[in-house]
């Protein structure tokens, strides 16, 4: 009696070498990407800090209309919300003595314990009004950002 010739199993599928292969190469191509998404979401949380700053400043604007000067505290500002950005990533404050006839200055300056702390570049961003004129500045943990302003985007 002839003998069949037996099949031959066909296997399917990955050796561990292959995947560990594979899951190196996931773990290089994550590593390397990973500060850039870092990047992007600080920079998503200013808007935070800036859709805030922009409220005060509509404040001032209708306080000024029937006001002889600008407002110098939050407390004292109708329509003003409270001395925290709305997703609390930000303290906000007019800066004392700032305010007068002419202008103020606005600040918005990352909250202790925020994710939003490890944002180096943009620890305080900053508007000043002065004679109908709007400067929008910036600081970082070192000092100053020079311009171009890296924080306020247009």
């Amino acid at each position: 009696m002839s003998q069949l010739p037996r099949a031959r199993r066909v296997l399917a599928g990955f050796t561990l070498v292959e995947l560990m292969i594979a899951v190196a190469i996931m773990a290089i191509l994550a590593s390397l990407a990973w500060p850039a998404l870092q990047q992007f979401v600080q920079k998503s949380r200013r808007s935070d800090g800036m859709a805030a700053v922009s409220k005060i400043m509509q404040a001032q604007e209708r306080w000024r209309a029937n006001n002889p000067s600008y407002q110098g505290t939050l407390a004292e500002l109708p329509g003003a919300q409270s001395a925290t950005s709305p997703d609390r990533h930000y303290d906000l404050s007019v800066v004392d003595g700032s305010a007068s006839a002419a202008g103020y200055i606005v600040r918005a300056t990352v909250r202790s314990g925020s994710p939003q702390s490890g944002d180096s570049t943009c620890q305080v961003l900053q508007v000043t009004v002065n004679g109908g004129n709007i400067t929008y500045s910036s600081r970082s943990g070192t000092g100053a950002n020079a311009a171009p302003d890296p924080c306020w985007v247009r």
